[in-house]
């Protein structure tokens, strides 16, 4: 038997019922040696791989569809389907298949699906009994009829029988002009019977059926019978919805008229699926599983269709970025686009490919840059989703883009800086559009993503070019919302911030923000260093830990965890001249003795600087903030750090080993890393403050509400600068851990708690020292030590 190679799709029907594309390449009928007998064989045309060997066995079923389709199941939950480019292709190959079976070409099926229980008894059989003689269609026999439907579901061969007879005697136009005879009449019992034999009809699960049943004359007669419903007291008015209230939406006049009716019949069949039928749990899993393939395919060739329709994607995208095109007509294009590129998820890998770099090399990205910026949020989210797709298929694709917009045009515009704004100013209370487009930048800036071997300078060039015209606008509402309150001379009180970070949303948003400046210090080296550095990023971060929200203080406990992880020496020196420890302490003692996330997630903290002997921050952390921490004793954590401190001094008493790198002063290093960038700095600097602008404008409607609710919201202290204030003296802390009291800070020799870097100390804020009263609460406590030892504690109440 000779080879006959024809270019087709493979597709293999999944546990929930989809087909999935297997590839394409060219199949062949050939004698196989391995599997003895004929076989077909699919070979990749890409790398020449193996995409199929399926022996065509004798008594296997083989269906031909649509002219283009063979469908074949191997196994019980095995289906598969060969989708030709070309009908002369399924038609040869179909003549092999039926040559092998010794079958007339001209059947659309090989075999009967004959079940084992069955086969005996249709052996027996005389060859008349194979025939399914069909009642008269008059309204006489319409109950009879309904009962032969209903009757044959359970038997496939049965069904198959009766589906031939109805495909070849015409039955199916008989059926439905019988409805509309009836529909006249008012027959009611006749409207039922003819519910019932419609509905077991599209059971038969049969493709010709299909063809027939969904043909322009006959489709809206169909979704007429299914309207009769005998559960229901009132027919429902599926025709009405279908021809008054569902329009169809021509944004381009569609010429192509084969098009125009795919379109229709595919949105018809889809709704019978979705909303008349009910849903598979109902019936037997495999029932209607070909209207599914019917449903797909139809949408595979809309696709190609619409495709290689160049004059009307053109036209297209040219009103979609017309100026003078009215807000309607724009909205109705991008809902165009959104349900365009949804339909080409059912393309094959190498198809959607090319389906997406037509979109692109039309301008797709460009026109996505104006309609984001609309005011419109149904424009907004459609224009969300197209993107969505578009950074799924190829962030490469948008990089490349976004980087050949001209440097000269404001940063506003610029493609990434539409989507963080837009990500920014999200009215959504639960920030859904936000969290999707975090989503999309972290795939942007993620360095995975940009290994190609033709772009191997693209991780460069890209993240220097988003720190420089982007970082600025998504750092900017974390920047307005963690500013150093201004001390007011005549009151002396501090003023409130004007957009209050409490706010939920605003916490959620600034939660985003924290959750992509984190990947940023994971996965960016130099640029996010000098960017943190420069801004003093960490200290503002800090500032949250202060929030009544705690997975904001965690978010802010999670950016700092990061960084001190990556035990970097240039960070480890950032955060000991800034005294950044200074505010996670005061939020471990703030915390008292609850026992939550956020005092565990502290205490990790600690433990990994311990575990990894960072010795330059445990030098730190011992000289300036022991005391603090000395009482709290239920982990080991502090004691081993300042085990690991004693061990290193008396390394370094004996000359073993050094313990500060004096090479050069932290000001030298800082110089390096601050001086590198300046021009990116000025750049970052002038767009910050519009972005500000911006951002205060969105919220301006937030301080309102927020003003209404301050008085109900619990508050804590203002100042200018973290500091350690006790409800209880360290004393008596420490008197309730059974431990004693700590010596004052003039009597020890660690150094006090120094004010964070650039900002005065305050009068009345005295860091780690005990209070003039700690006599007297010591008294108190010694009253009670015997009864604390029999109920320890967990951790001493330190804050108010």
């Amino acid at each position: 038997m000779s080879d006959t190679r024809r270019r087709v799709k493979v597709y293999t029907l999944n546990e929930e019922r989809q087909w999935e594309d297997r590839g394409t390449g060219h199949v062949s009928s050939s004698y196989t040696e391995t599997l003895k007998g004929t076989a077909l064989t699919v070979t990749a045309e890409a790398d020449g791989s193996l995409l199929l060997e399926s022996k065509i066995n004798p008594n296997t079923a083989y269906q031909k569809q649509q002219d283009t389709l063979i469908v074949w199941s191997e196994a019980e939950n095995y289906d598969l389907a060969l989708s030709f480019q070309e009908k002369a292709g399924c038609d040869e190959i179909w003549e092999k298949i039926c040559q092998v079976q010794g079958k007339d070409p001209s059947v659309e099926i090989t075999q009967d699906p004959i079940d084992e229980s069955e086969e005996e008894r249709f052996e027996e059989m005389p060859e008349t009994g194979h025939l399914v003689e069909l009642p008269p269609c008059e309204p006489a026999h319409l109950e009879e009829i309904a009962e032969l439907v209903t009757s044959v579901l359970s038997s496939p061969i049965r069904r198959e029988k009766l589906a031939l007879a109805l495909v070849g005697t015409g039955y199916i136009k008989k059926l439905l002009q019988l409805f509309r005879t009836c529909e006249e009449a008012d027959d009611r019992e006749g409207l039922h019977h003819l519910y019932e034999i419609v509905r077991g009809v599209l059971f038969l699960n049969k493709a010709t059926l299909f063809e027939l049943m969904f043909a322009d004359d006959c489709i809206m007669d169909v979704v007429g019978c299914l309207e009769y419903d005998p559960a229901l007291l009132q027919p429902k008015r599926h025709r009405e919805f279908l021809t008054k209230t569902a329009k169809f939406k021509e944004v381009i006049p569609i010429t192509d008229s084969e098009l125009r009716q795919k379109i229709h019949q595919t949105y018809r069949v889809q709704y019978i699926q979705d909303i008349i039928l009910p849903t598979q749990s109902v019936f037997e899993e495999n029932f209607l599983s070909t209207l599914s393939s019917f449903i797909f395919f139809n949408k595979v060739e809309i696709v190609s269709m619409l495709q290689e329709d160049e004059k009307f994607l053109t036209e297209v995208f040219a009103q979609l970025t017309d100026e003078a095109t009215e807000d309607s007509k724009r909205r109705e294009l991008v809902n165009f686009f959104k349900e365009f590129c949804a339909f080409s998820q059912t393309l094959q890998p190498q198809n959607r490919d090319a389906f997406f770099k037509t979109l692109a090399s039309l301008g797709i990205l460009p026109a996505l840059e104006i309609v984001m910026g609309m005011d419109d949020v149904q424009v907004k989210a459609a224009a969300t989703d197209i993107f969505s797709y578009l950074v799924e298929f190829s962030p490469s694709m948008v990089r490349e883009f976004v980087m050949q917009e001209p440097q000269q045009a404001d940063d506003d515009v610029l493609l990434i800086n539409v989507v963080i704004k837009q990500m920014i100013c999200d009215s959504d209370p639960e920030l859904g559009g936000a969290v999707q487009l975090m989503g999309l930048l972290r795939t942007l800036i993620d360095p995975e993503n940009m290994l190609a071997p033709s772009s191997k300078t693209e991780k460069s060039e890209f993240l220097s070019f988003f720190y420089k015209y982007c970082m600025h606008v998504l750092t900017a509402p974390l920047l307005a919302n963690t500013a150093e309150e201004d001390q007011d001379l005549t009151e002396g009180a501090a003023k409130v911030n004007p957009v209050c970070p409490d706010n939920f949303q605003t916490a959620q948003l600034l939660a985003l923000i924290l959750e992509l400046l984190t990947f940023c210090v994971e996965h960016h080296t130099y640029h996010i260093k000098n960017y943190i550095m420069t801004k003093d990023l960490l200290r503002r971060v800090l500032t949250l830990m202060n929030s009544k929200h705690t997975f904001l203080a965690l978010c802010a406990l999670r950016f700092m965890r990061r960084i001190i992880g990556l035990k970097d020496e240039y960070y480890n020196r950032y955060i000991m001249k800034g005294n950044l420890f200074e505010p996670v302490i005061n939020a471990l003692l703030d915390n008292g003795t609850r026992y939550n996330l956020l005092n565990s997630a502290i205490i990790e903290l600690f433990e990994f600087i311990k575990v990894e002997d960072i010795k330059s921050l445990i030098a730190h952390i011992v000289d300036n903030f022991y005391k603090a921490l000395e009482s709290i004793e239920y982990v080991q954590t502090f004691k081993g750090l300042k085990g690991r401190y004693e061990q290193e001094k008396e390394r370094q008493s004996r000359g073993l080993s050094r313990y500060r790198r004096d090479a050069r002063s932290f000001e030298d290093d800082e110089d390096m890393w601050l001086n590198e960038d300046e021009e990116e700095e000025d750049v970052a600097d002038a767009g910050l403050d519009k972005c500000k602008s911006d951002y205060g404008k969105f919220m301006e409607s937030e301080k309102v509400k927020e003003s209404q609710d301050k008085e109900n919201q619990p508050k804590r202290t203002t100042s200018g600068s973290f500091k350690f204030t006790f409800s209880h003296s360290a004393g008596a802390a420490n008197a309730a851990n059974g431990s004693k009291p700590p010596p004052s800070a003039s009597s020890s020799g660690a150094k006090p708690a120094a004010p964070p870097s650039g900002q005065a100390a305050r009068t009345g804020l005295v860091g780690l020292v005990d209070y003039p009263d700690d006599e007297d609460e010591e008294e108190e406590e010694e009253n009670d030590d015997e009864e604390e030892e029999q109920s320890p504690r967990k951790r001493p109440r330190l804050g108010s």
